[in-house]
């Protein structure tokens, strides 16, 4: 993919749609394309936070470690964004992500995300709603495991 495309391509996701052509280009060009395998993992839990990475192509698969083994809470497909929750709240990550086919992602560095968010407030309101529809949506699978496991303790 060349330069051109990645900027094409980043144009396209409402994340980064308002930021002036030359920041885009340049957001391109500073950001790593990474290539993944199916099975490949991009990012462990426990790792270090030091880049987002935004999913060109390919699917995910994240998971958390559970006493039990791990657990599926998602998967990610074309144009999501992951890892920069253990970027935002300088902890480790948070879940494992592994690639479900083969992956074409850009990674992209703690510092220069940073910098997108303070030169682009739009980039923070679409990331703060991201990270709201992912707590709706846990806070909706709690709500079902709870029912499940009282519906299991009534029997």
């Amino acid at each position: 993919m060349s330069l051109q495309q990645e900027f094409e391509l980043l144009r396209k996701i409402p994340m980064f749609a308002n930021i002036e052509p030359a920041k885009l280009k340049l957001l391109a060009f500073t950001s790593e394309r990474l290539s993944y395998a199916d099975g490949e993992v991009l990012f462990r839990q426990g790792d270090p936070g030091d880049a987002a990475f935004l999913i060109i192509t390919g699917r995910a698969d994240v998971t958390i470690d559970t006493e039990k083994g791990p657990l599926s809470v998602a998967t990610l497909g074309n144009h999501d964004f992951v890892g920069e929750i253990a970027i935002l709240c300088d902890v480790p990550r948070t879940a494992t992500v592994t690639a479900k086919s083969d992956l074409v992602a850009l990674r992209i560095r703690k510092e220069l995300f940073f910098r997108l968010i303070g030169e682009f407030p739009e980039i923070a309101k679409e990331i703060m709603r991201e990270l709201a529809n992912r707590l709706l949506q846990t806070n909706a699978q709690l709500r079902e495991m709870a029912m499940a496991v009282d519906e299991d303790r009534s029997r």
